[in-house]
């Protein structure tokens, strides 16, 4: 079945000798590593290269369109790797998301990095989902916790050092003549190359055997005319006015759209990107529902936790990566409990609701966070979080790979995928910008009320005659009433950890207030997943992977 032949005796019940698997594995690590690694750098630093390119409150457009496309292309990789195999485009996703990380080190502003994350995103949207097919093609779902730990590793690796790295370069003035956070970027490029040089090489899975097939590009073009604007609108409604004819315009734009894309993929049958008949299976169809509101609530709470440790607590982007490990290990512990308990039961169901019940127990405490919460009962909250989304992402996973046939494996686990970025992506376009449209308003009611306050009036006298700029401009503004401080914040956060203590109190307190208003939202988001997971059946797990299943039927 693979190019390495193998005698009987070594072959396990997946149809791949254990050395076969581990050889394919170190391929597959290689390109989820690529896309881990990424996100985690770049959550950390992305404050200080928005300050830096004089974009604070644009860094919504980054991460949006980063996962705009990646959401977009999702689908496309896994019904194409269905019909024509997965290597040819495991390896073109690894190629754009070289190029896209290059494009990304050179930008000169916060709407050139945003177009340049865009195109990143064509190449991310296959890198995961391509990874975690190949997964399920060779190995069967009560085997996978047996090599699930090497995966974990690379999850492990990414999320521990890549907060660390993202800080430690993002707080370097230069590096090498180039300034310290283009490295967020340009790190990803040898990485790339190996994953390249390595999947080229090991990556040997049985040809698709040669047909005629539809693509669905039409379903592709249509589902972005539905979701873009959806998006845009979610981010730019607090600026425009959520019923301004900007906005009015975007809703009926997306609205069509999603109906077309629906009419499309009825039309196109089981050449759709997402097949129709898929969700007549109840299983699939409930889980893709729990993916998309775990995708919301897990982007709003991972986006958010940097922000409150840099802007809040003023820890620098180092110390705020290592700050977060309490969630990594949290997720770590809940992913690995979880897989091996499903690998010596077969049940799963369990999981997911434990996790539910941690994740939305972890959100709802981060809403109890204020600027003076001491850091040890944050990393508890944290480690909540992280552990019930431990719970949920593999299990969650698993559960939709298995609903469907084998020779759905792109589709179903593409879905997955799919369903938790759309979520993800709305989530993060969503909380960002119920973020920044309380920040204003909130510090700006925290600086009236310490106006009121002694100590605050003794720092504003001082800092007009400070040495510190920030003290002076800040200063000055107060006394002359000019109330555009508290905006001015979110083109450049980095003042803040300028002030003096006690000026920079007000803005903290309200940074804070407007997160935990955020968390809050978060924490009822999660508790949707919870409600959806009580009503979730399980399904028996298959015996064999999906090309062993798919060569027997």
């Amino acid at each position: 079945m693979t190019s390495t032949t193998t005698k009987p005796s070594e072959q396990s019940d997946t149809g791949f000798s254990h050395r076969q698997i581990l050889t394919i594995l170190s391929g597959l690590m290689l390109g989820m590593l690529l896309s881990s690694l990424d996100q985690t750098i770049v959550s950390t630093s992305i404050r200080t290269i928005a300050d830096d390119l004089q974009g604070y409150s644009l860094q919504a457009w980054a991460t949006t369109a980063y996962l705009i496309t990646a959401t977009i292309s999702t689908p496309l990789y896994g019904k194409l790797s269905d019909m024509f195999g997965r290597k040819p485009f495991f390896l073109t996703a690894i190629g754009l998301f070289i190029v896209g990380s290059l494009l990304c080190t050179v930008a000169q502003s916060m709407y050139e990095l945003a177009a340049f994350r865009a195109f990143q995103g064509l190449g991310a949207g296959g890198l995961m989902s391509l990874a975690l097919a190949i997964m399920g093609d060779i190995i069967p779902p009560r085997e996978r916790a047996r090599y699930q730990g090497y995966f974990l590793a690379v999850f492990g690796i990414s999320s521990v050092a890549g907060p660390v790295l993202g800080g430690l370069l993002a707080g370097q003035d230069s590096i090498l003549g180039i300034t310290g956070w283009r490295w967020v970027f340009l790190v990803n490029v040898p990485f790339g190359l190996l994953a390249l040089v390595v999947v080229t090489k090991v990556l040997h899975l049985p040809r698709k055997p040669k047909a005629t097939y539809r693509i669905d590009y039409l379903g592709a073009v249509v589902l972005s005319i539905g979701l873009v604007p959806l998006l845009i609108v979610a981010e730019q409604g607090r600026q425009w006015g959520w019923t301004s004819a900007a906005s009015l315009t975007c809703y009926v734009i997306g609205a069509l759209g999603l109906a077309g894309f629906v009419a499309v993929e009825n039309y196109m049958g089981d050449a759709a990107l997402i097949p129709l008949r898929v969700f007549k299976n109840t299983t699939f169809a409930l889980g893709v529902a729990i993916s998309f509101v775990v995708g919301m609530a897990m982007f709003g709470g991972m986006l958010l936790l940097p922000q409150y440790l840099q802007v809040v607590r003023g820890a620098g982007p180092t110390e705020a990566g290592l700050q977060l490990l309490p969630m990594v290990l949290g997720l770590m512990l809940g992913s690995l409990l979880s897989g091996r308990l499903i690998s010596r039961t077969g049940h799963y169901r369990v999981f997911p609701i434990i996790g539910g019940t941690a994740l939305t127990s972890g959100l709802f405490l981060l809403h109890f966070l204020t600027a003076d919460s001491p850091l040890w009962l944050a990393m508890i909250f944290m480690a909540c979080t992280g552990f019930g989304l431990g719970n949920l992402m593999q299990p969650l996973t698993l559960a939709l790979q298995n609903a469907l046939p084998p020779a759905d494996m792109g589709v179903s686990t593409a879905s997955a995928t799919f369903f938790r970025q759309i979520g993800g992506t709305l989530g993060a376009a969503v909380f960002l910008s119920i973020l920044f449209s309380l920040i204003t308003p909130n510090i700006t009611d925290e600086m009236q009320a310490a106006a009121k306050d002694p100590a605050y009036q003794h720092a504003v006298v001082e800092g007009l005659h400070s040495t510190n700029p920030a003290d002076v401009t800040l200063s000055k503004g107060l006394v002359a009433h000019d109330t555009s401080a508290a905006s001015s914040v979110l083109s450049d956060s980095s003042v803040i950890q300028q002030l003096n203590p006690e000026l920079a109190k007000p803005f903290k307190v309200g940074f804070a207030d407007s997160m935990s208003t955020v968390f809050l939202v978060a924490a009822g988001v999660a508790l949707i997943a919870l409600l959806l997971v009580l009503f979730w059946k399980e399904v028996p797990l298959r015996q064999m992977g999906g090309i062993q299943a798919g060569t027997k039927e």
